[in-house]
């Protein structure tokens, strides 16, 4: 329950709807009380039970103690009265009209019960979704790196699911079900104190089985939602990674692995959804133990004491069968709590997870860059392990700085710290002399445009491809930074041009054709910086040639930080910096460097042959 107090606070937008179905559910409570009192009338006239106990004048009130009495004398006259005047059969045609207009209006309210929490239980669903996706595309991308994405859809798709079962539970829990116990008891208790106290003995143990069954349900079905998460991760993992998986001949083995996982999923469910079911027999077999005590000590109280009338008696077994229903349904209701709990508490780890890079209080709104950008001392880890130490540089605006040097120099740490994807441990950056964590990060942004070496490209048109860049670009917008770009010549020729979809990440295009869309989002956007993360070493020597006079066309007049594999795309650049084991060890010029023979003329060499 811990967990749902939190997730109630997506249901106040649909309070009226809840207000409703709790109105519709007291009307159908009530009703489903009287509908088995309404039998009382009719089984008087088929047993002729106002013969037993005739009233031969109209029963007088004389107070609430005597209010049963009131109400049984009351009945037997007006009974035997109307049969004096209208026959017996057509008081029962009265009394079956009456019986079935209560049960329709009992109906009725069911269905609006249901109708109105419909909109409450969908609208939650819808609400928590929209905030857990916007949670996810918000949260920094150190997230992602801890879990598995696999893990991150299962809470959006099955948990949040799981959530919204839950909370029509919940609201049974809470209101319908309840309701139709208490009123159904209080017309028990009216119709037979001593009965209704026979009944109250075996209530508590009743509830004490069932409630022992249902004790492990919660773990259980947070397992269950772990190992979802788990096997989903895989199937992501190997759709993502089909061709390395058939190259490597590896089918068999991720198989398996997807198969030791659905046998554990498998195993969990059996026991999570056997202990649930085992609720609803149990709770059946509990109440006709209760039916049948009923049926012997009301027997008694018919044949032998001769307090309580058939009919009534008759009328009080259904009542009490009456109750069988709703505390089947609590008892079902109170396993889905406690597997919506479960949910619950996957989805509020995501929600409630704080942004480790957020917007300061006062945060300033950067509109241009003017100057330069100044990194000050800098230190980075991403765990343990320094990646970056005292790193300092500078670069002042519409100069091409490169940054150069082996596989875990820390190059791209320095494109994912100035757009604040990760934030300095020590240190400070500057653009224009303003520390950048000062700055909102949509105005930081705003200025940097980012190509990676992975062209990142989603499931559609080439033209929404681009628009992301600037979403309200016009079509001629889009198709002169295509030609910047040097992508325009290929998009042409496609069937519908700029409007050609291109499938799952732009597997229908090639390394060179995908990255040049990439950099005709990153022209369309027009940032005045350019960072380009090793945008060229996935690419053939042909496409790299394309690539990279389209980086020249970008690159005029732009501040821009090119982090280089290969050194042949970056021997322009106004100073080249060479790294290693995060520090810098050279910088200068492409001529400067080699004249000096150290570490940048080695890497030279090295890609020469």
């Amino acid at each position: 329950m811990n967990y749902f107090k939190q997730i109630f606070r997506f249901a106040l937008p649909y309070k009226i709807y809840g207000i409703l179905n709790i109105i519709a559910n007291i009307f159908y409570a009530l009703f489903s009380a009287l509908s088995f009192v309404a039998l009382i009338p009719m089984l008087k006239v088929l047993f002729e039970t106002t013969k037993i106990k005739p009233v031969t004048s109209e029963p007088v009130y004389n107070g609430i103690l005597t209010l049963k009495d009131f109400f049984v004398d009351s009945l037997n006259y007006y009974i035997a009265h109307a049969i004096e005047e209208d026959g017996k059969f057509q008081v029962l045609t009265y009394m079956i009209i009456v019986i079935i207009s209560i049960f329709l209006l009992k109906n009725i309210f069911n269905y609006l019960a249901m109708y109105f929490i419909t909109f409450l239980r969908n609208g939650v669903l819808r609400d928590i979704r929209n905030e857990l996706y916007a949670k996810v595309v918000t949260l920094p991308i150190s997230f992602f790196s801890e879990k598995r994405k696999g893990d991150v859809i299962s809470r959006i798709s099955t948990d949040v699911l799981e959530i919204q079962h839950s909370f029509l539970s919940i609201l049974e829990l809470i209101v319908r079900e309840p309701l139709t116990i208490i009123f159904t008891i209080f017309t028990m208790f009216f119709l037979s104190p001593k009965l209704t106290m026979f009944v109250f003995i075996f209530i508590p143990i009743s509830g004490f089985i069932i409630s022992a069954i249902g004790k492990k349900l919660k773990r259980q079905s947070d397992k269950a939602q772990q190992e979802q998460g788990h096997f989903l991760s895989l199937l992501d993992e190997t759709i993502t990674g089909l061709k390395v998986i058939k190259s490597f001949n590896s089918e068999e083995n991720f198989n398996n692995k997807f198969q030791i996982s659905t046998e554990r999923f498998f195993s969990i469910s059996n026991k999570l959804l056997n202990r649930q079911n085992l609720a609803s027999p149990a709770s059946e077999f509990l109440g006709i133990l209760v039916i049948a005590g009923l049926l012997w000590y009301g027997g008694n109280l018919v044949f032998v004491d001769q307090t309580l009338e058939p009919a009534i008696f008759l009328s009080y077994i259904g009542l009490a069968y009456n109750i069988l229903t709703p505390a089947k349904a609590i008892s079902k209701a109170g396993y889905s709590v406690r597997k919506g709990n479960a949910a619950a508490e996957r989805v509020l780890e995501i929600l409630n997870t704080e942004d480790t890079i957020p917007d300061e209080k006062n945060a300033i709104k950067h509109v241009s860059f003017q100057k330069s950008i100044q990194f000050e001392n800098i230190s980075f880890k991403y765990e343990n392990e320094m990646v970056l130490e005292n790193f300092t540089l500078t670069i002042p605006k519409g100069q091409s700085v490169a940054l150069v040097g082996q596989s875990g120099s820390g190059k791209s740490t320095i494109a994912n710290l100035i757009t604040r994807f990760y934030d300095v441990n020590e240190g400070v950056i500057k653009m224009d002399g303003i520390d950048i964590k000062t700055m909102t990060i949509n105005s930081l942004r705003n200025q940097i445009g980012l190509v990676t070496q992975d062209s990142l490209l989603f499931n559609d048109t080439i033209k929404n491809n681009v628009l992301i860049g600037k979403i309200n670009a016009t079509d001629e917008e889009v198709i002169e930074a295509l030609k910047i770009a040097n992508a325009y010549e290929f998009v042409v020729d496609l069937p519908l041009g700029i409007n050609t979809n291109i499938g799952d990440s732009g597997n229908k295009l090639s390394g060179g054709q995908k990255q040049r869309i990439s950099i005709a989002r990153a022209v369309l956007k027009n940032p005045p910086i350019m960072v380009l993360d090793e945008a060229t070493s996935a690419l053939d020597t042909e496409s790299e040639q394309l690539v990279q006079k389209a980086f020249d066309k970008m690159m005029q007049n732009r501040t821009s930080l090119v982090i280089a594999h290969r050194l042949s795309t970056i021997q322009k650049a106004d100073l080249i910096v060479v790294m290693k084991k995060g520090k810098i060890v050279e910088q200068g010029k492409h001529d400067e460097l080699i004249a000096k023979k150290g570490v940048y003329e080695k890497l030279v060499n090295m890609q020469s042959f």
